[in-house]
């Protein structure tokens, strides 16, 4: 008797259903939500075409690149010391002297010595001095400092390069999610408005309660606050993406499907390799470079208590009003420079570099922790997305299965409008966790792949590929 109770209840509510309906004008929730946006997706920006031109456009990795250009002159100047050396003088001197000449002038009648006598000379000289260095070792380490200072400097640039790449695919996967998200909220928040509709002429003609009219209000009002966010979260993402490269992208609000099997396999490699692959992180690479700058730094220092060697070749040509002061002379010597005692100077500049030589040490150390720290939680959250993956996959198609289920219910009687509206529902939030948890994944793997010097053209090109995956199978269903 329940049982006939039941179906009694079920029949009669599908026929006042029916009848409100009727009064107004019909809507035809069976089928998908008629959006525009439901239409087949309009392509996606090229992520490695888009990286490039960050990489060519913004402003702060110019400036880096041009303060690597400037250290880069170290070279050079550090050569420079190691090369002849060839300086000019010119000098005019005034002279009024008291000396032997001008106080015995009866000792020296001669007219030649007159000026001499007199006391007031004039002199008109200039001079060439060449210095070539023969032994110097501070100069010659220097040489090797400016080297490595300029490889440190090119390890920043490509530091910066590497965060730039990140930050462009993790904001493009952020306008990706946040696009994909709307589109899907659209849809959502129109079956949410159905069933509102459903819910109030239920309540009106006395066969539905108000609590059932609360809750479809409620999560209409919920729909539209998560469809106003990802709205901000798109305009967010699109501004940062025309920041960083310079160039204004569309990412049009798509209606897409979740693809039945994505088949994204795990990575099969064991955590050791990925552990020893961090030594190609370009962050450890800077910190081992600017460690080897110290400790090269340290050795020009202590260099400087070993004697310098030159050679000096010198021209000089004086004119004076005293032809005893004229003269032309050409000199060559050698001459050795022994710093003796400085004060302490030298010792204590060399315990100096020795201690920024060893915290280079730790400091490179704590690089390498970082990044197989970075490695270790990448692998292991990439593991928990696939897992949810797969579940929301299984997710989705039972989801739909229930839909379905629910519309041919329905059209029995043994449904009504508000469960196949509900199903509806509760399918795109399915769908909406999918592509969140889908971007997630990829963010992760980018930032694996920057762990372990591999954000290149082939990682970027491998996660463009997943999201064309997704767009390929919205693109044939839609179709």
């Amino acid at each position: 008797m329940k049982t006939i109770h039941r179906w009694m209840l079920t029949g009669c509510l599908a026929a006042l259903t029916a009848t409100a309906t009727a009064q107004a004008q019909p809507l035809d929730i069976t089928s998908p939500v008629p959006e525009s946006n439901s239409t087949t997706p309009t392509p996606l920006p090229s992520l490695s075409e888009l990286v490039a031109r960050a990489l060519s456009y913004d402003s702060g990795l110019q400036s880096q690149r041009l303060d690597s250009q400037s250290v880069a002159q170290e070279v050079p100047m550090a050569q420079a010391g190691l090369r002849p050396r060839l300086d000019a003088t010119a000098a005019y001197r005034y002279t009024d002297a008291d000396n032997i000449y001008t106080k015995n002038p009866g000792d020296y009648p001669d007219e030649v010595y007159d000026d001499r006598v007199a006391g007031k000379t004039r002199d008109t000289s200039w001079e060439l001095r060449m210095t070539q260095p023969l032994f110097s070792l501070e100069r010659w380490r220097r040489v090797g400092k400016a080297h490595a200072q300029m490889d440190a400097a090119t390890l920043k640039v490509a530091v910066a390069e590497r965060d730039l790449a990140v930050k462009v695919v993790e904001t493009y996967l952020d306008a990706y999610q946040a696009s994909r998200k709307l589109g899907l909220l659209i849809a959502q928040r129109e079956s949410l408005v159905l069933q509102q509709r459903q819910a109030q002429r239920a309540y009106d003609l006395g066969i539905g309660d108000r609590i059932n009219l609360l809750e479809s209000r409620s999560r209409l009002d919920q729909a539209v606050a998560d469809q106003t966010s990802a709205e901000n979260d798109l305009a967010n993402a699109l501004s940062d993406l025309e920041r960083l490269s310079g160039t204004a992208l569309s990412f049009d609000p798509a209606l897409i499907d979740t693809p039945e099997k994505l088949d994204i396999a795990p990575e099969a490699r064991p955590l050791e390799i990925w552990l020893a692959q961090t030594q190609d992180n370009v962050q450890v690479r800077l910190a081992a470079e600017q460690q080897r700058v110290a400790q090269i730094d340290t050795d020009v220092r202590g260099a400087t208590r070993y004697p310098e060697l030159n050679l000096v070749v010198g021209y000089s040509d004086v004119d004076s009003n005293d032809a005893l002061r004229t003269s032309n002379d050409l000199t060559a010597s050698i001459e050795m420079n022994l710093p003796i005692y400085q004060g302490g100077y030298t010792s204590a500049s060399i315990r100096q570099g020795e201690l920024t030589a060893m915290a280079g040490t730790v400091a490179v150390e704590n690089e390498q922790r970082l990044a197989q720290q970075e490695v270790r939680k990448r692998l292991l959250s990439m593991q928990g997305d696939l897992r949810q993956i797969e579940a929301l996959q299984r997710s989705v198609e039972s989801g739909s299965l229930f839909l379905q289920a629910a519309i041919r219910g329905e059209s029995l009687g043994l449904r009504d409008l508000v469960d196949v509206l509900d199903a509806r529902s509760s399918l795109y939030d399915l769908r909406i966790r999918f592509i969140e948890t889908l971007c997630l994944y990829l963010k992760d793997r980018t930032y694996l792949a920057a762990a372990v010097g591999q954000l290149d053209t082939s990682a970027l090109t491998d996660v463009a590929a997943i999201l064309a995956r997704v767009e390929h199978t919205s693109s044939n269903r839609a179709g």
